[in-house]
């Protein structure tokens, strides 16, 4: 539906009330959905949002409607002045792509489980309702499901008889936040401040969840107290339950009352701190939610900032303040601070507000690194610019004015300056409605000079307040606050040492290391004492490698010189991969580069402490370098492997799938392994590994999947595609490049929603490094007959390529 639509069904109902009544027991494959809503409207033609498997009956105010009217998920209506009942009776399919109605069987048990994924268009294929973020209404919501299993929604449940449950009506809620999750969920509950706790996860994940409630439940109550003093409004959904569900697609989703979230987030494993402060982030994250999002809802996806780029700010803040994960900024840094950055360097760029967002499918594109990353930056720099006094206050204003309602960027600019805030139209202009970020490019010749670029196809003035990090003769590090305002600013003499721009991320700006700090910085990281500045370091690094500047060789050097004395387990965990998939191919000799790295994480990792987190991280990476399958065979067999570490059924997975990349196994042994514990987990791991064989069988099995000849859940989906493209495997895989721009247009037809744009990123052959690829995948981009979520994968993945390409060009690997 386009926005101009949604204003026009905006400006002729007020939605009242919805009744829903789910009955689950009907069949596998389907369940009856009864729709009761309640509306009052001016007169006018408008149109309800169902996409039902059948339809029974369609009542208007107690007479039939022609069911033969429903065409392309609309039902047109025709409605006189006044208060007016719909009533939908119909058959609703069970999805198994990660939305609407999500059925999945659990491997480990075989057990069947069910929740709803209603965000953006899936909520007409589990009830019939006005699917718009600025129709809010009550949800009363009736459940009939199987005996023995539990049901969990945005109301609080009851469960007066047998299979029958009774969900409180909610406060007004737009259509995509409403769910149900369903099935022999194991349940665990608590209390905070009078807000009723839960969790819950598959009975397969009892122990696993038992064994992380404690910390999920402190982390909820932290970050309630500290929601509360900051926004000044207490929760207002009633009970807080947080369902950890399989095969989700997002992180997570901020529905009122019962956050879904995907389900490895319980840990049946060993994980870094870097990965649990991820989870922390990702609980608060959510429940900032509640007040940015769900209290107050944009008015249309143009604004979709408002909810995730304070749900990302504040998430981060919160897990910093008060929970145990103090460093949560050096993780945020490692780990989102350059998807950002990518994102908004590429040729699909869009401001982080005002995006021009005319649908929902093309809204959810922009959930992306400048959405998330950049405009949480964006509103840092607002906080620290106002003072927290104002921000909050404004915060505060924003939440009075229109709880329960909706609101637009411009709402929210109201309520700052009310607060005392000045100059917002101007900071808006530039920061938040203008895409592309700046370029700090430092001219070291005579005093120095910051020179600031913005993107051509984007022009801003922006003003920056950063520091820069200076490093002496002695290798110590000295900040130096600096305004940048205008396209050259002097910053006086810099010596020959390394320089780092914004490392501590006081702005957003592309801050590329310039070639003295490249040379210098593999003998100053060992000394860097500051984990931020650490990070920062690594930005630079990446920024400059992204931009064909920094050789590859020039990255394994600091990385060499890094691995021996980082402290914090985000660095290898995030720069591992990136330097395992961009860099090491397109090293003057990968094979030597792969082997001195893989040497230097095995030697880092026996030297950190027995069992701990920076030493999984290290064992990580040093499992994804490994070329010797007699290393990795005997690290199976748990010899040799540094001391403390545990070789669980993830690390397990790990070594297998490097095996498999090597040629060193077979599809017989990885079915073995799958056989011993058939979990979620190893049916992933199983699909990845298998389809990094080298072999055309293997590869065969992995296409499949993306062509949908093989049925399979999403996370089976991306895992095959990610496991496909191997370095090594040139000759092999160089068919399948002609085959993706062949079969593109057959495997979208084959997904659906999520999954469609997924599945061609994770197929697309990122490891055919050549212009003759660029060019078949840039006029395949082209083909306007491919769904925008494709599409859109598509345009990225090759602006990676043709800057992959780009590197091995200017450094001598073409």
């Amino acid at each position: 539906m386009g926005r101009a639509e949604a204003a026009a069904r905006a400006a002729l109902l007020d939605v009242v009330s919805y009744d829903l009544t789910l009955d689950l027991t009907t069949s596998v494959e389907t369940f009856d959905s009864l729709t009761r809503i309640v509306v009052d409207s001016r007169a006018g033609d408008t149109f309800l949002d169902l996409k039902p498997t059948a339809v029974r009956s369609i009542h208007l105010d107690g007479m039939s409607v022609d069911v033969e009217l429903l065409s392309a998920g609309r039902l047109p209506l025709a409605l006189t002045e006044g208060r007016h009942e719909i009533v939908v009776d119909a058959v609703m399919p069970f999805r198994t792509d990660g939305e609407g109605l999500h059925r999945s069987v659990d491997p480990a048990d075989e057990r069947h489980y069910v929740y709803g994924m209603c965000f953006m268009d899936a909520a007409p294929t589990i009830f019939a309702c006005f699917d718009q973020p600025d129709l809010k209404a009550p949800y009363t919501v009736h459940v009939r499901a199987p005996e023995g299993w539990i049901v969990r929604g945005n109301g609080q449940a009851e469960n007066p008889e047998a299979g029958l449950w009774e969900l409180a009506t909610t406060p007004p809620l737009s259509t995509y936040f409403v769910t149900v999750v369903a099935g022999p969920y194991h349940l665990v509950t608590d209390e905070h401040d009078g807000i009723p706790l839960g969790l819950s996860a598959r009975a397969s994940l009892a122990a696993d969840l038992d064994a992380d409630a404690d910390e999920l439940f402190t982390l909820t109550r932290q970050c309630f107290d500290e929601f509360h003093r900051l926004f000044g409004v207490r929760y207002p959904f009633g009970g807080y339950h947080q369902a950890f569900v399989p095969e989700f697609n997002a992180g997570a989703m901020e529905n009122p009352g019962c956050v879904t979230f995907r389900d490895p987030l319980v840990f049946s494993s060993a994980v870094t701190r870097g990965t649990r402060i991820k989870r922390a982030g990702t609980v608060a994250h959510e429940m900032a939610h509640q007040w940015f999002g769900n209290l107050v809802t944009p008015r249309w996806w143009d604004d979709l900032w408002l909810n995730e780029s304070f749900a990302e700010y504040m998430g981060v803040r919160v897990t910093a303040d008060v929970t145990e994960y103090h460093d949560a900024w050096v993780q945020n840094s490692y780990a989102r601070r350059q998807w950002g950055l990518v994102a908004d360097q590429r040729p699909t760029t869009h401001p982080v507000a005002g995006n021009g967002a005319d649908d929902a499918l093309t809204a959810l594109q922009d959930f992306d690194g400048i959405s998330y990353a950049k405009g949480s930056s964006i509103l840092k720099q607002l906080a620290a610019r106002m003072g927290d006094d104002v921000f909050l206050a404004g915060v505060r204003d924003h939440f009075d004015r229109h709880r329960f309602g909706n609101a637009t960027m411009h709402d929210l600019l109201g309520s700052w300056t009310r607060a005392g805030a000045v100059g917002l139209d101007a900071f808006a202009a530039q920061w938040l409605s203008t895409a592309g970020p700046d370029r700090l490019d430092l001219d070291r010749d005579g005093r120095g000079v910051l020179l600031r670029t913005p993107p051509a196809e984007h022009p801003a003035d922006r003003t920056h307040r950063l520091r820069l990090a200076v490093s002496d003769d002695g290798g110590h590090w000295h900040a130096h606050d600096l305004d940048v305002d205008a396209a050259r600013t002097e910053v006086g003499a810099l010596g020959d040492g390394a320089v780092l721009v914004d490392p501590w991320e006081d702005s957003w700006a592309v801050c590329p290391a310039d070639p003295r700090t490249v040379a210098v910085l593999p003998d100053l990281l060992p000394r860097m004492s500051d984990p931020m500045l650490r990070a920062g370091a690594w930005n630079a690094l990446r920024s400059g490698y992204h931009n064909a500047e920094v050789a590859p060789d020039d990255v394994v050097r600091a990385a060499l010189s890094w691995l021996a004395v980082e402290t914090h387990d985000a660095g290898p965990e995030t720069v591992g991969p990136w330097l395992l998939r961009d860099v090491l191919p397109l090293c003057t000799d990968p094979s030597d580069a792969a082997e001195r790295l893989h040497l230097g994480a095995l030697s880092a990792a026996r030297a950190a402490s027995p069992g701990s987190s920076l030493q999984l991280s290290l064992t990580q990476v040093a499992i994804a370098t490994c070329a010797s399958p007699d290393r990795l065979e005997s690290w199976l067999r748990a010899e040799g492997l540094p001391t403390g570490t545990d070789l669980d059924l993830e690390l397990r997975w790990r070594i297998l799938g490097r095996l498999a990349g090597l040629g060193a196994v077979d599809r017989s042994r990885l079915d073995t392994e799958l056989d011993r514990e058939p979990t979620g987990v190893s049916r992933v791991e199983h699909t990845r590994a298998v389809a990094s064989l080298p072999d055309l069988a293997a590869k065969e099995f992995a296409w499949e999947r993306f062509t949908g000849v093989t049925t399979a859940p999403n996370y089976e989906i991306t895992a095959a595609g990610l496991g496909m493209w191997r370095c090594g495997q040139d000759d092999l895989l160089a068919p399948f490049v002609e085959r993706y721009a062949a079969d593109l247009s057959r495997a979208a037809a084959a997904h659906s929603g999520w999954v469609q744009g997924d599945a061609a990123a994770a197929f697309f052959p990122t490891t055919a490094l050549s212009q003759t690829t660029v060019e078949t995948m840039t006029a395949l981009a082209t083909d306007a007959s491919l769904p925008a979520p494709v599409r859109r994968r598509l345009v990225d993945a090759t602006d990676q390529l043709t800057r992959q390409v780009a590197v091995a060009r200017r450094f001598g690997r073409s």
